[in-house]
């Protein structure tokens, strides 16, 4: 297993995202939440999109950026 701090350890890591799991390209500390813009460490990273291949800080971010995308029909609450 990768050191999480192998490097710089405040490099932003470039990672594939495929169907659960994940591919780190180049190592680092973090990647950056597409929806809100705060930092995830790699081994806490939980949510991303394989389509957009962006990651989300939470549940929350994720299903906003599905919706966002077009990608959830629209609900009524």
């Amino acid at each position: 297993m990768m050191n999480r701090f192998e490097g710089s350890p405040s490099r932003e890591a470039k990672i594939r995202y495929l169907d659960g799991d994940f591919q780190i390209v180049l190592a680092g500390s973090h990647v950056v939440c597409a929806m809100t813009g705060k930092a995830i460490p790699v081994d806490e990273l939980r949510y991303w999109s394989v389509a957009r291949q962006e990651p989300y800080v939470d549940a929350a971010a994720s299903l906003e950026a599905e919706k966002r995308a077009g990608a959830l029909p629209n609900q009524r609450r």
